[in-house]
């Protein structure tokens, strides 16, 4: 019995995916929840179990391909003795007495189901509505905000799909591009789909022995996102240096009784619940902009930046307000394990409303991160290390770092981000023993 394997949704506003490697061939036999494929889409990378135990027959979509979520990608066949079968024979189809044209013959052959992306509506069909469908609610912000009209550009997605690329392009041009993204990318230079290059970007020069490599999908996709980022808020930093010694002290004495208990006991579970203090005082910095309105969230869901060898991602601890010392550290241990792992969830990479990232690991002593849309700020960690300051005028060797907020400044004033940032300062330099 045959079975179809679709491309999952993985996200409520994802509407495509890209096949990065199938881990099965035609002819394997596939246990079920056994990992089939790896996806790539705007949220995570994700291995995609088999819905089924049999043999798959059929792969519709190649390596590098990108489809419409459930589109059918594959076909695997639950009989037992089930087999490959052999490429079949280009089928002859018996030739009518008249041949119709061939737009007559293209309207009339149906697309065969679950095969491929489905083809753009009939310019009859187009509406505003439609077209406020194939887009995400990110192009829909963006066209908002630029007062672009979206119905006017032709978008270059599935099923005419306005990309963010498309609209980037379209407002580059300066919103008068006639036919939107033919217009853009008749002027623009070639470029990997979903990276955007300046607008008159000088082609970079090569050498004799140089490498030539294409970006991967998940570098692709990380540039658009950074791109349109600082296209979309406007970027301001504020460092703060913090004495972490009695969040050291706490730590060390704790540091084995958390082990014992199953989870590494770091120096991030104690900024992250700094954080949630500042996010309460300050709730401003815990909002998101939509369009003209800003919407304040009740749930406080912190983004935590994991490291991978092919790029960066960003899992999502939920209610991180509600979570102990203890629960925030298994938390983040699980996340940042499955996110190396490709085992994330969909939901997991979604819904974060304030984002930390952490390059003081690998020595730095602090960054400038860029936003993660569409939320207001984000909290770059330095490296925590014994440095030479002053305490109640006499010289001490104290653990110092330095924490930096990028904030949008199209919402958060620079009083208000320094007053969130003095919060975070005091519940790092005076920690409750109490909250461990």
């Amino acid at each position: 019995m045959p079975t179809n394997v679709f491309m999952p949704q993985m996200g409520e506003s994802i509407v495509e995916g890209t096949i990065v490697r199938w881990v099965k061939k035609i002819g394997d036999h596939v246990d079920r929840d056994e990992p089939l494929f790896e996806i790539s889409t705007d949220k995570v990378d994700a291995e995609i179990p088999s819905p089924a135990a049999g043999v798959l027959t059929e792969i519709r979509a190649k390596e590098g391909e990108t489809v419409a979520v459930n589109t059918v990608v594959a076909i695997i066949d639950e009989s037992p003795g089930a087999v490959a079968p052999a490429p079949a024979a280009p089928a002859t189809a018996s030739a009518p007495a008249a041949t119709p044209a061939p737009q007559a013959a293209q309207a009339a052959a149906p697309p065969p189901s679950g095969s491929g992306p489905v083809p753009p509506a009939p310019e009859s069909l187009s509406s505003d509505n439609l077209r406020r469908q194939k887009s995400s609610p990110v192009v829909r912000r963006i066209a908002a905000e630029h007062g672009v009209d979206i119905t006017q550009i032709d978008g270059s997605g599935i099923a005419g799909r306005v990309t963010k690329q498309d609209i980037l392009e379209f407002i580059d041009e300066g919103g008068k591009a006639e036919g939107g993204k033919a217009a853009a990318s008749a002027q623009a230079p070639s470029a990997p789909q979903g990276f955007a290059v300046p607008e008159q970007a000088a082609p970079a020069p090569r050498a004799a022995g140089d490498d030539v490599v294409p970006l991967t999908l998940m570098r692709r996709r990380i540039a658009e996102h950074m791109i349109a980022s600082r296209r979309t808020s406007a970027h301001v930093h504020s460092v703060f240096e913090i004495d972490f010694s009695r969040v050291a002290r706490l730590r060390d004495a704790k540091k084995a009784e958390y082990e014992r208990a199953g989870a590494r006991l770091t120096y991030l579970p104690f900024i992250v619940k700094a954080v949630v203090a500042g996010l309460r005082a300050v709730p401003v910095v815990n909002a998101s902009i939509d369009g003209d309105n800003v919407i304040y969230h009740k749930d406080i869901n912190i983004g935590i930046a994991v490291a991978l060898d092919w790029g960066l991602i960003v899992p999502v601890v939920k209610q991180a307000d509600e979570k102990s010392i203890l629960g925030l550290s298994r938390a983040m241990h699980d996340l940042a394990n499955r996110a190396r792992s490709k085992q994330l969830k969909p939901d997991e990479v979604q819904g974060g409303t304030f984002t930390i990232t952490n390059p003081g690991v690998f020595g730095a002593l602090f960054g400038m991160p860029i936003i993660s849309q569409p939320q207001v700020a984000i909290l770059g960690i330095g490296a925590v290390e014994k440095r030479v300051v002053v305490v109640d005028d006499a010289i001490a060797i104290r653990p110092m770092a330095y924490l930096s907020l990028g904030y949008d400044h199209r919402l958060i004033d620079g009083a208000v981000a320094d007053q969130f940032m003095s919060v975070v300062k005091k519940q790092i330099e005076t920690f409750d023993p109490a909250a461990l």
